[in-house]
């Protein structure tokens, strides 16, 4: 296994804009990527685990494709390195669906290409120019962190696939839980007032989370924590797969129509699978691998709902009477181990209340367990502006797609904060979900 790097790497902005602290952390991520994939067999990569995901060695090609178009064409102005490549890793011309079926780079062909795009990539560091005064790519870093960005969310999707694959394609060595926390129960009550949402202007930011803008808020509770596998099985215990009224209209039709009656990878023996493990569910641990139609049925059964994810931002940035909202719940330093479960090496989510980083409003695992889900559809804030791309979120806009927020097990630190949105489809569970209920205020 390679070596990881310890350190703590820059979220973006002028404190890291020197050539040394990106090749650092180009580097840390590439070697995330190789040992995610080291223990993977051939076999394994190459193909097609479940139509939701793409080849394993499809991520491989993208993100290479994704960083030649980005650093080598655009912001170092060379010519594509393999210009027949572009169509099969460009993901909005290939849907997942038919990535098995395209001609992609197979391992050994998939690894060399990495290799050779990065050393381009390396080299166009060293020559341009990263000041406030450069071009907008360029300017601040911008175009460089969105690429050691794009690198860490396909570690979390490759995971995502490994999780949906047959046990034991892959067979982590996860390391020690920490000792357990105390139990974390009960409501927050968040009263009436108005807060600052979405990033500033500093820093780094998907421009889904800008412009910031304020927005008042009526009272409202929230869950100290997320709903556990033990909250969870009463629901499941009392029938609530089988009660319409609990169901939203779509969610019944999806529910019924694929015989869903437990979260995606528990078993009728009350066992759950985690990659290569089978195991007694731990009802102190966060519930995941649920829909959105889920957790909107657990909420009304639960007597409450889903917050939106103003609701769920204000719980964990702070209210108006601070300066500045807070990057993270605890503060603006980023996650480290004691503040947070964002480490890839854990396959899998704390218990509850063993990770630690509180909200100023005393709210527990916002980020570093599961990703939350929102009542909120995706949708551009006032005055939204697409940059660099269009695809990136504006297309998802306005259509199915529900909010998650705070970032999972799974998701890097650089790619998790109080104000950055992820999104899926309703029916989705392959991801590392979970989330909180709210009652009015």
């Amino acid at each position: 296994m390679r070596s990881r790097h310890s350190q703590t790497l820059p979220r973006g902005g002028a404190e890291s804009l020197d050539e040394g602290r990106y090749r650092d952390a180009l580097e840390e991520g590439r070697d995330r990527t190789l040992d995610l994939i080291e223990p993977v067999s051939t076999d394994s990569l190459d193909r097609v685990h479940d139509p939701l995901m793409s080849p394993l060695v499809w991520d491989l090609g993208h993100i290479a494709a994704f960083e030649d178009l980005w650093l080598g064409q655009r912001a170092g102005g060379l010519s594509p390195l393999r210009p027949e490549l572009a169509a099969v890793y460009d993901a909005t011309e290939t849907p997942r669906a038919e990535r098995g079926d395209i001609p992609y780079l197979r391992r050994d062909d998939a690894l060399a290409f990495m290799q050779a795009v990065r050393e381009r990539s390396l080299e166009v560091l060293r020559r341009v120019d990263l000041s406030p005064g450069s071009d907008r790519l360029n300017a601040n870093g911008f175009v460089w962190d969105m690429l050691i960005r794009h690198e860490h969310q396909h570690n979390e999707t490759m995971l995502q696939t490994l999780q949906l694959a047959r046990p034991g394609t892959l067979a982590p060595d996860r390391r020690p839980d920490p000792p357990a926390g105390a139990p974390v129960a009960g409501v927050v009550r968040i009263e009436a007032d108005s807060f600052a949402m979405g990033a500033g202007d500093g820093g780094f930011a998907y421009d889904n989370e800008r412009p910031r803008h304020e927005v008042h808020l009526e009272a409202f509770e929230i869950d100290r924590a997320p709903v556990t596998n033990g909250d969870y099985a009463q629901f499941v215990d009392d029938g609530g797969y089988s009660r319409e009224e609990l169901w939203t209209q779509d969610g019944w039709e999806w529910r019924s129509a694929e015989g869903i009656q437990r979260p995606l990878y528990w078993s009728a023996d009350g066992t759950e699978r985690r990659f290569e493990r089978i195991a007694e569910i731990d009802p102190d641990r966060p519930v995941m691998h649920v829909s959105w139609y889920e957790a909107d049925a657990f909420a009304r059964w639960a007597g409450g709902r889903l917050p939106t994810e103003a609701e769920w931002e204000r719980a964990a940035a702070g209210d108006a009477s601070l300066s500045q909202p807070r990057e993270y719940p605890w503060g603006d330093e980023p996650p480290q181990p004691a503040l947070a479960n964002l480490d890839q090496t854990a396959f899998g989510p704390l218990p509850v209340g063993a990770a630690k980083g509180v909200s100023p409003e005393g709210v527990t695992g916002l980020i570093g367990d599961c990703w939350e889900w929102t009542a909120s559809g995706l949708e551009g804030y006032p005055g939204f502006s697409a940059f660099p791309y269009p695809e990136y979120s504006e297309v998802f806009f306005g259509g199915p797609y529900r909010v998650l927020r705070g970032g999972s097990w799974a998701t890097r630190p650089m790619v998790a904060s109080n104000t950055s949105r992820n999104w899926d489809l309703p029916q989705r569970r392959q991801i590392f979900s979970g989330f909180r209920c709210v009652r009015e205020g």
